[in-house]
C-alpha cells in the first residue's frame, strides 16, 4: 500500500525567533550605506559620481571616514571595476585620496578588476565575477558605470530586472555591499531617483541610493534609505591643491539644504541643456504653472541669469567644476 507523501512547504520561522541584528552590525558606512546594501550612485555627467564611489571604496578598505565625516563600521577588502578609466587614471585618483587621508597605498586592501570588458549579461562573465567575489570576499563591490557592464536595453524592465537580480544574488551569496554608478537624465524630477536613465526597476532596486546634482559652483548630495531615515541633503565640492594634487570631495555644508526656488530650478535646467530651450520645453521639464514660469524667467533675465534668444532661453556661460 502506497504511503501518502506529505506536501512540501516553504521553510518558516516565527518572527520572534529571528535573531536580531545588533545596531553596530547594521552599517557599513554609518549612516550612509548598510553593511550589505545594494544601491546606486546616480547623477548627470561630470557630477563626481566616480569620486564618491572611490571615496566609499577607499573608506571601507582603509577604515577611514567617508568624506572625512561618516565612520566605517565594517572595514575590510573592497573591489572596484572602473570601466571608463584607464588603470593609471584609477591609481592616480586613489593616490590623491590616499594623500589627503595620509594613507599608504601599499597597505590599502583595495582590489581593481583589470579586464578590458566585463559584460554581466553574459553567463561567462557572471561566473568570473562570482569566482572573484568568492576569492576576495570584499565588504564592498563598486561597479562604475552600469552602462558599460552590459549590452541590454536599459528601458526594458525584464532585461534590467534579470541583471539586477544577478547582482542581488551576489550580494546575498557573498554578504557584500554593491554600489552601481549610473547616469541620470537632465530632466528635473520630484525625486532624484526618478531621473535615473532606463527602467524604473533601477530606482526600486536600491536599499541605499546616493544622488549628486550640480548647482552652479557646488554639488548637492541627496541620500535614500529603504530601512532607515537618511541624513539631510548636504553640499559638496571637489577640492585640489595648487598643483592638482590631493584631489578629494569635501562636505561644505552638513546643514539641511534649502529647497530650490523656481528660479534655481530654471537656471539649473538651462545650464544642463545642450541648446537654448523654448518656454514650452522648460515648462514641460519642470511641470510648472505657465504664469509662475513667466514671472521667474523675467526675474532671471532682469538679473542677468538667463538670456532670451531667438532660439529660446539659455544660461550665461559659467565656470564648471574642474573634474568629473
Amino acid at each position: 500500500m502506497a504511503m501518502n507523501t506529505p506536501p512540501q512547504t516553504l521553510p518558516l520561522t516565527r518572527v520572534a525567533d529571528i535573531e536580531a541584528e545588533p545596531p553596530a552590525k547594521r552599517w557599513l558606512i554609518d549612516p550612509i550605506w548598510g553593511r550589505a546594501d545594494v544601491g546606486i550612485i546616480g547623477g548627470s555627467p561630470k557630477s563626481c559620481k566616480s569620486w564618491l564611489g572611490l571615496d566609499m571604496a577607499l573608506s571601507v578598505a582603509s577604515g577611514t571616514p567617508l568624506l572625512d565625516h561618516f565612520p566605517v563600521s565594517h572595514p575590510g577588502p573592497a573591489l572596484i571595476y572602473m570601466a571608463e578609466d584607464a588603470l593609471p587614471m584609477v591609481r592616480m585618483r586613489v593616490e590623491s585620496l590616499c594623500r589627503h587621508r595620509h594613507l599608504d597605498i601599499q597597505h590599502l586592501d583595495l582590489h581593481v578588476i583589470t579586464c578590458p570588458a566585463l559584460r554581466l549579461d553574459l553567463d561567462k562573465d557572471q561566473r568570473r565575477l562570482a569566482n572573484t567575489l568568492d576569492h576576495i570576499r570584499p565588504h564592498l563591490l563598486l561597479l562604475d558605470p552600469l552602462i558599460r557592464l552590459h549590452r541590454l536595453d536599459e528601458n526594458s524592465s525584464s532585461d534590467v530586472s534579470r541583471l539586477l537580480g544577478y547582482l542581488r544574488e551576489m550580494q546575498r551569496a557573498f554578504d557584500t555591499a554593491v554600489v552601481l554608478v549610473h547616469h541620470a537624465s537632465k530632466k528635473h524630477r520630484a525625486q532624484p531617483g526618478q531621473a535615473l536613465r532606463g527602467s524604473s526597476d533601477l530606482h526600486a532596486f536600491g536599499d541605499a541610493n546616493a544622488y549628486l546634482a550640480r548647482r552652479r559652483d557646488h554639488l548637492v548630495l541627496t541620500l535614500e534609505q529603504r530601512a532607515a531615515r537618511p541624513p539631510e541633503p548636504m553640499t559638496l565640492q571637489l577640492l585640489s591643491g595648487n598643483d592638482g594634487d590631493d584631489t578629494h570631495l569635501a562636505i561644505t555644508s552638513a546643514l539641511p539644504c534649502q529647497p530650490e526656488s523656481l528660479g534655481d530650478r530654471i537656471r539649473d535646467t538651462l545650464q544642463q541643456a545642450d541648446e537654448p530651450m523654448t518656454r514650452t520645453a522648460i515648462r514641460a521639464a519642470l511641470r510648472v504653472n505657465n504664469q509662475r514660469l513667466g514671472q521667474a524667467l523675467q526675474e532671471l533675465e532682469d538679473a542677468g541669469s538667463a538670456l532670451r534668444t531667438q532660439q529660446g532661453w539659455s544660461a550665461p556661460d559659467q565656470q564648471s567644476l574642474p573634474l568629473g
